[in-house]
């Protein structure tokens, strides 16, 4: 008799700041991995303008500028759309602003987001919460809630998965990788991640970037 039990596939919490280049390829990687491994992805909004607000002297200009206004507006909108169209729209509105932003290198405009909003069916009136903080303490909570996994000296992403004892966790930062390994290749990198990750006392395995992110 064929087996017809349906496994429960595991949850992965995923939080990502549209602008960061290197938390869209982990996320690519992370759609890969859902292909190959019974996971799958919960997407959730942190902000690199929230992560830096308190040492924006410290960074060079361009840092600045972008964590500014521009930094929110994307954030913004995704929370605003999360809170008001439901959890699942936040990975589709990502994808459709990644690919824009990223693959696409036009950047997070005003014009991009609402393409975006267009793409994946929402109101075009999302809009206007890139310059409101209607929804910033709901930013925060989500925001906070992924980065006290991990701690402040780390960005994004920070994605967390659930141990192998009920009740404990494994989460961690990144992993950074160019370009986004597929197949296989992604499934290797999962179950390696995971492997260090949960080691007890491991802490962080790192050698200085070669390459910048290739959108292939």
């Amino acid at each position: 008799m064929a087996d017809t039990q349906v496994r429960e596939k595991t949850p992965v919490d995923f939080w990502f700041d549209p602008l960061c280049p290197w938390a869209w390829m982990t996320s690519r990687w992370m759609l890969e991995v859902e292909k190959v491994r019974d996971v799958e992805v919960r997407w959730h909004v942190m902000s690199l303008a929230v992560l830096n607000e308190n040492k924006l002297d410290e960074l060079p200009e361009r840092y600045r500028e972008l964590l500014g206004p521009k930094g929110w507006a994307p954030v913004r909108v995704v929370i605003a759309a999360q809170q008001k169209h439901g959890e699942e729209i936040t990975g589709k509105l990502y994808t459709a602003l990644g690919t824009r932003i990223h693959n696409e290198d036009k950047g997070a405009t005003r014009e991009v987001i609402a393409e975006a909003l267009e793409e994946v069916g929402l109101p075009a009136e999302l809009l206007a919460y890139a310059d409101s903080d209607e929804y910033d303490q709901v930013l925060r909570d989500s925001h906070n809630d992924g980065i006290e996994r991990v701690g402040q000296e780390v960005g994004t992403p920070v994605i967390s998965v659930p141990g192998a004892a009920k009740g404990d966790e494994v989460a961690f930062f990144g992993p950074v990788v160019t370009p986004t390994p597929r197949g296989e290749a992604a499934a290797r990198l999962w179950d390696g991640t995971l492997l260090v990750a949960s080691t007890p006392g491991f802490y962080e395995i790192k050698r200085t970037r070669t390459k910048g992110p290739s959108f292939e």
